[in-house]
């Protein structure tokens, strides 16, 4: 496959920069190596107890109001896009505000409209209306260049979200992303099935991350969906991009990582495999994994932006 270095399956190559394309395997005793070398390097980030961050709300005309909280810091910023109905108190958005703060980093986590602290109903959100939400947040919130982090779709939207933006979007991390995942899981359903759900109108998806067993995915939803697939074809995004995925993810299979690496045409792209390691990837080394992610994008953009 274009742009991925598929013989370093198995191993993790370590590397004092992150540069070219490349597939990594972070097993047990690789990984520890690295995050070792981070901390005997400069160790900037140590957790702390959270300082809290009020929130505030972006208004739209003729669209929900968007609630999110902001720090403001150096650049390039970071803007943290959240998965399927998860708002921006997560584990993982919680850990990079504390990162940034360490960093004297701006940085920005948002509810999608219709969810969490954000105004809209949830039943007339689709992927179109995320999207727009992103745009908003890095058009009228965002400050200079930005690194965006997305995890499962919202993997997804911060892809569509550089090539829409592509002077401000400088690098893009994904966290199990779910690019054309909910379109790609129905269409994998016995044609029967479909149908079912078709006449019904929606989709009780099988979920252990829902506190209800399932989530009820719209079939009108899965149907805006299709227009936002990108997998099809190339994806027009040059900037740097490193995918994590867990090897143990029942959710989106990691080989979905390999194929965005596949069809976007920046060179600059690696995929970091966990070997055990699921869907949200929340356990501590995955933390400690991502914010040394960011870290070294930081550096490796600090040549280039001001």
């Amino acid at each position: 496959m274009a742009g991925v270095g598929m013989a370093a399956l198995g191993a993790w190559i370590p590397r004092g920069r992150w540069g070219g394309a490349g597939v990594f395997l972070g097993f047990h005793r690789g990984l520890s190596a690295f995050l070792a070398r981070k901390s005997e390097g400069t160790a900037r980030w140590v957790p702390a107890c959270r300082q809290k961050t009020s929130v505030s709300f972006l208004s739209r005309p003729d669209l929900p109001n968007l609630a999110y909280k902001k720090l403001k810091g150096k650049s390039p910023g970071i803007i943290f896009i959240p998965g399927y109905i998860s708002n921006m108190n997560g584990t993982k958005a919680l850990a990079i505000e504390e990162f940034c703060k360490s960093l004297g980093h701006a940085y920005i986590r948002f509810d999608y409209s219709g969810v969490g602290n954000s105004d809209g109903n949830i039943q007339e959100c689709t992927v179109g209306r995320w999207r727009k939400d992103v745009l908003s947040i890095i058009d009228d919130v965002a400050e200079g260049p930005q690194i965006l982090v997305g995890s499962s779709l919202g993997g997804w939207l911060m892809l569509h979200a550089a090539i829409a933006r592509p002077q401000k979007v400088v690098a893009l991390i994904g966290i199990a992303a779910a690019v054309d995942g909910l379109v790609t899981q129905f269409n994998q359903l016995p044609v029967e099935v479909k149908k079912e759900i078709e006449m019904k109108g929606v989709w009780s998806m099988p979920s252990k991350y829902s506190e209800e067993g399932v989530y009820e995915v719209r079939y009108s939803f899965i149907k805006e969906a299709e227009h936002h697939c990108l997998l099809h074809s190339p994806i027009p995004v040059n900037c740097p991009i490193r995918l994590l995925h867990g090897m143990e993810d029942d959710i989106i299979p990691w080989h979905t990582s390999i194929q965005i690496a596949d069809r976007v045409v920046s060179n600059d792209v690696d995929v970091i495999l966990r070997k055990h390691s699921d869907h949200r990837m929340k356990e501590k080394s995955d933390i400690q994994l991502l914010v040394y992610t960011i870290d070294d994008l930081i550096d490796k953009l600090s040549t280039v932006v001001t």
